[in-house]
């Protein structure tokens, strides 16, 4: 019996290391060659594996995207489970609901910090979602998870009124979304410092407690 339950457990650190190689794989092609170009056997070979293996694991490449979305991306941001939507991040919502400039600079310099690691999973979206229309509502559906938490540090708040409260939600989630897909060192003619400190001045013009 010991020896059926060893071999169950390295028959399942198998499973698990083979769909780690296909995500990885996934990952690398959409980045290099653009999601519409990578095929499954593309996938397939550069993870070392096979197409049939493959199917095993994804019924096809847009399972692959919804992985890398739903656990990755989710666990680089810090975004837990929630039973009101999809996923939270619950230092968001804290962070809108103090609202104060030196929360909001202080918690837009950490996520920046992020932003080449989560780079690849955002740019694989917003390609795949320009020619994969299951790809697009996932991914609005995402944004309208980091929406959502900026919507209940509003209502938490009480700040602004009620009906301006998701599109200031949407405004600062789009205006981050975009600066964190496109930001490289001296962009746009500021430096990292500046670059924070002028997105920090638009999110608490836009959803912060003014002095």
């Amino acid at each position: 019996m010991p020896y059926a339950g060893a071999m169950a457990r390295l028959r399942e650190a198998q499973k698990e290391m083979t769909r780690t190689l296909l995500l990885d794989a996934g990952l690398g092609l959409f980045v290099s060659k653009g999601y519409a170009t990578t095929t499954v056997d593309d996938i397939a070979t550069a993870a070392g594996t096979t197409r049939v293996t493959f199917y095993a694991y994804f019924p096809s490449k847009v399972e692959v995207v919804k992985a890398l979305l739903a656990e990755r991306l989710n666990a680089l941001l810090a975004r837990v489970p929630s039973a009101e939507r999809g996923s939270t991040e619950n230092e968001l919502v804290a962070v809108v609901e103090d609202g104060s400039p030196e929360r909001i600079r202080a918690w837009l310099a950490t996520t920046s910090e992020r932003w080449d690691a989560i780079r690849p999973y955002t740019t694989t979206a917003h390609e795949a979602a320009a020619v994969d229309p299951e790809i697009r509502a996932l991914l609005d559906e995402w944004l309208d998870e980091a929406i959502g938490d900026i919507r209940d540090g509003l209502d938490r708040a009480e700040r602004f009124p009620a009906t301006t409260r998701h599109f200031r939600s949407v405004l600062a989630i789009t205006e981050l979304d975009h600066v964190a897909r496109q930001w490289q060192p001296d962009r746009w003619g500021v430096a990292r410092d500046e670059m924070l400190d002028v997105l920090a001045e638009s999110w608490v013009a836009s959803i912060g407690r003014r002095r």
